[in-house]
């Protein structure tokens, strides 16, 4: 990591390779339905927002969290993706504008966030596919299904980002179905579920717990970047794709809710999996099974399309020499990091049955420390590379620029200071989360003093195709 190297490298053009096969590259609706599952996945793990808030002002915070969180953040990524559309995304970004440190530190925080985060999706599975056939919940045969989620997506993202974004567009219409179906039956039950009999809940979040619930639900706008050089014409197709997207995700969390208002269904109702009662209630145990086959999608596409997102950061730092070259080996036919892909794998694989719980706190934490050096990655590079094409730019020039990232820097604020309330492994869930980034500093200059001018030279960035 020689930084005379690593400098003249930062300094030329990040651009696209012209040798793509055109075959592999993502349009904008496969990229919009791969964002989707990257940040969302649908309405499930949304109930808690309804059960601590009420229903209208859980809708406010459903409403104006996109605005004031998701926006901005899309503005961002839609900036940077389309003037350095570069293999490993944010962490190129970063590793231009800021060097080589925070470059590795951007890149550390998003693999040990997906530790917490991946291991979720495979479980989430095999808790609905028990609702409908709980057999699996007997010895060991989820963590087996789990394991075959897995293996299934490792190998879908080995066959390319044709396959998994495809996969993605279907699995996004196959689970919308049954929403649209509650917010058409509606109408036709206003006020029939007021005194419906539920099963006790257990959820005690409270309204500033929802509102951690909805920004840990509107995050991840940036994982989309990493596979920049796999989407036709980037410079064009991220910012519309981003500005979709936030459309979207916003609608299929709003809709429902608003549709099952009218019904006068209590709100201390809602937690963590209720829609499959309330789906029994809405449409009989047809839209029930129809929703739950709903939830193992929304799993098994999260789990999909992050793979194919995490997998380019071990690619790209091998390319530019901070990881061994193996991690850059790619697939010879769909040009699929296999080697990372591979060891990502059996590394959430190991996951699995550690019995993490998703602290949402710990997760907006460590993400969010990679977002706010992308913020100040938009800001030093306006300031540093003015001339710097940039065919998507936010509004309002350099002022514009530092705006942009207010909101989303002060709501993360609120989720560090509320994270001195949840604890792991016996420490508050802040103090873990300031370790873990700790971590990330010692593992830099390890990995410094092991090979101090880089595990392999950087590749030459090639240029843009006219």
């Amino acid at each position: 990591m020689a930084t005379a190297t690593a400098t003249s490298n930062l300094q030329q053009p990040t651009l696209l390779v012209a040798s793509r096969k055109k075959s592999i590259r993502l349009t904008l609706w496969p990229l919009v339905a791969a964002t989707f599952f990257m940040v969302s996945g649908g309405t499930y793990g949304t109930e808690d927002i309804v059960h601590g808030a009420g229903y209208g002002k859980a809708i406010l915070i459903l409403l104006l969290t996109p605005l004031l969180w998701s926006l901005p953040t899309a503005f961002m990524i839609g900036e940077l993706s389309s003037a350095l559309p570069h293999e490993g995304g944010y962490y190129a970004w970063v590793r231009r504008a800021l060097g080589n440190f925070w470059g590795f530190q951007e890149a550390w925080l998003s693999l040990v966030a997906s530790i917490f985060d991946m291991a979720i999706y495979p479980t989430l599975f095999v808790a609905y596919l028990t609702r409908i056939f709980p057999w699996f919940q007997e010895n060991y045969r989820g963590v087996l299904v789990a394991l075959s989620v897995v293996v299934v997506c490792a190998l879908l993202n080995i066959a390319g980002v044709k396959v998994v974004s495809t996969t993605s567009l279907w699995l996004f219409f196959l689970l919308s179905a049954p929403f649209v179906a509650v917010c058409m039956i509606a109408p036709f039950k206003i006020g029939a579920l007021a005194n419906a009999i539920t099963k006790p809940t257990t959820s005690n979040v409270d309204i500033l717990g929802g509102l951690l619930i909805c920004m840990w639900n509107y995050m991840g706008w940036d994982n989309a970047s990493t596979i920049a050089t796999e989407v036709e014409r980037p410079q064009r197709t991220y910012p519309r794709a981003m500005l979709w997207a936030v459309v979207i995700v916003a609608l299929s969390y709003i809709l429902p809710f608003a549709a099952m208002w009218l019904t006068g269904l209590p709100a201390s109702a809602w937690e963590t999996g209720a829609w499959a009662d309330v789906a029994g209630f809405m449409g009989g145990p047809i839209l029930r099974i129809a929703l739950v086959a709903g939830g193992m999608m929304s799993g098994f596409g999260m789990f999909n399309a992050l793979v194919m997102s995490y997998s380019r950061l071990p690619l790209a730092m091998a390319q530019d020499g901070m990881l061994p070259s193996w991690f850059g080996k790619l697939h010879p036919r769909t040009r699929a990091p296999w080697v990372a892909i591979s060891v990502l794998a059996v590394g959430w694989g190991l996951a699995l049955n550690l019995g993490f719980e998703r602290l949402v706190t710990l997760d907006i934490m460590l993400y969010g420390g990679s977002l706010v050096l992308e913020f100040v990655a938009l800001l030093w590079l306006r300031v540093r590379e003015p001339d710097l094409p940039r065919p998507f730019r936010v509004p309002g020039g350099l002022f514009g620029a530092v705006a942009v990232g207010i909101a989303p820097t002060l709501l993360l604020g609120f989720a560090v200071v509320r994270s001195q309330h949840e604890s792991v492994l016996g420490m508050s869930s802040l103090l873990f989360g300031l370790l873990l980034i700790g971590a990330g500093v010692v593992a830099y200059f390890v990995n410094y003093a092991v090979k101090p001018a880089g595990w392999t030279q950087p590749e030459p960035k090639p240029e843009l195709a006219a």
